[in-house]
């Protein structure tokens, strides 16, 4: 092995030295890094920042952006060199996966000094569910929660006579309104794009389907209720009034949507407020409703009590990873987070809906500014029947998978019944594969 030269060595020294210490540390202070992968919500992140380094200006907190297709790959191979940023966004796609290999902090009892049952007091089943791991343990301070709800466009459902969708809305109503909006304007009615939480997924519980059983070992997209959602979903393309999975590939369909050539679809309530600024234009001309109920839901031991409707719910947390060297610093940030004043700072930005209970009406006050030009009210009582984004550690092994069967059921290549037997052969494989350790 080669030696390093005396001057490179000094060098290499003090960079370390300077590592351990925090970027930056000859002000004194301690710098941390905070990623996430959302501009949009840069500024609640940074007002959040802002409010705690006014309690403790000895600490200088950067937020930084990383797009979501670099994110995963930068944060894998940060956690391979234990250089994981000090703060960052953790989602229910990964968390197990980090959790299990011991790279994350345990926050389970970060806040016994402050209240005892502090989590359970201040944030919903859901939220408890994205933070938990395998162990049962927390590896993250709950961030924010959403829901998924149906954007329609009015003056398409004006033009073709149809009444807006409303809270007897089925599948039924919406194929039907879909096929009227097409034959008065030419336009495309719902747009069933393939895609899980904004996709398939509500329309799989809403069936009486499941992803994976309550104790997420077994996938239940070949049952009765699964089976038959994703069949209703999947021939909604078959219909002249919707497009076909190449087209969604090209164009999207939020972008379809926008460009008002398309009467309605599925969106994520962190998306609501950006639409609204980003196509001033259309203000005024579309609204939010409840996604439809299945008219004749299948019922099983596995089935939720959804009574024919459901959305999916997912939300992030703040995690660190478990060897930072500045542990104790960057959990009190984290602890702070977790506080009702900090989901108040975030709620108020009107990118996210926050997590802590009784703070999410904070959200609706970014949007007053442009008179609330959509009913708010949806979102909150969709989350009475909103259903937990099934995931389990195996979730980064499989997701692809699924994702490869289904394109090619799209394509044609794959009859559905058969391609739902083998997605599900795929998730239950790679979860035993996981939980065997391998």
């Amino acid at each position: 092995m080669k030696k390093i030269p005396r001057m490179m060595a000094a060098v290499l020294a003090l960079v370390m030295l300077l590592s351990l210490a925090g970027c930056g540390s000859s002000d004194g202070k301690t710098h941390l890094s905070f990623q996430i992968w959302d501009t949009n919500q840069r500024p609640g992140m940074e007002a959040m920042c802002a409010a705690y380094t006014a309690q403790h200006p000895d600490v200088v907190i950067d937020v930084q952006v990383v797009s979501w297709g670099e994110y995963w790959t930068k944060l894998e191979a940060a956690a391979e060199s234990n250089t994981l940023p000090d703060i960052f966004w953790m989602h229910t796609n990964q968390l197990l996966y980090y959790a299990d290999f011991g790279m994350l902090a345990d926050v389970t009892n970060l806040y016994d000094d402050v209240e005892s049952g502090y989590y359970q007091n201040h944030f919903s089943e859901i939220s408890l569910g994205n933070i938990s791991g395998s162990d049962g343990r927390y590896y993250g301070v709950p961030k924010d929660k959403d829901v998924g709800v149906l954007v329609y466009n009015k003056e398409m459902f004006d033009a073709a006579g149809v009444p807006y969708p409303d809270d007897d809305w089925t599948w039924d109503d919406l194929q039907e309104a879909s096929q009227k909006i097409h034959d008065a304007t030419g336009n495309y009615g719902y747009m069933a794009h393939m895609d899980d939480q904004l996709g398939y997924w509500s329309y799989l519980y809403a069936n009486g389907g499941y992803a994976l059983t309550a104790d997420r070992t077994t996938c239940g997209y070949d049952q009765p209720g699964g089976k038959e959602a994703f069949t209703f979903y999947i021939n909604m393309q078959k219909e002249n009034w919707c497009p076909d999975q190449t087209f969604f590939t090209q164009n999207g369909a939020g972008s379809t949507f926008w460009s008002e050539r398309g009467a309605m679809f599925q969106e994520g309530s962190w998306s609501l407020l950006s639409a609204i600024e980003d196509y001033p234009e259309l203000r005024g001309k579309w609204d939010i409703a409840k996604l439809p109920k299945a008219p004749n839901p299948v019922h099983t031991e596995e089935s939720l009590d959804v009574d024919g409707r459901a959305c999916m719910s997912n939300g992030l947390c703040y995690s660190t990873g478990a060897h930072n060297k500045r542990l104790d610093v960057v959990l009190d940030v984290i602890k702070f987070f977790g506080t009702e004043e900090a989901n108040i700072i975030q709620g108020n930005s009107g990118a996210a809906i926050p997590a802590y209970l009784g703070t999410e009406e904070s959200w609706r006050t970014a949007f007053e500014q442009f008179g609330s030009p959509i009913n708010l009210d949806i979102i909150f009582d969709s989350f009475d029947f909103a259903v937990q984004v099934p995931f389990n550690s195996a979730s980064p092994r499989w997701k692809s998978q699924v994702a490869d069967v289904l394109s090619q059921i799209y394509a044609g290549n794959q009859e559905v019944s058969s391609g739902l037997d083998k997605m599900a052969e795929v998730v239950n494989y790679e979860t035993a594969r996981k939980l065997a350790g391998n």
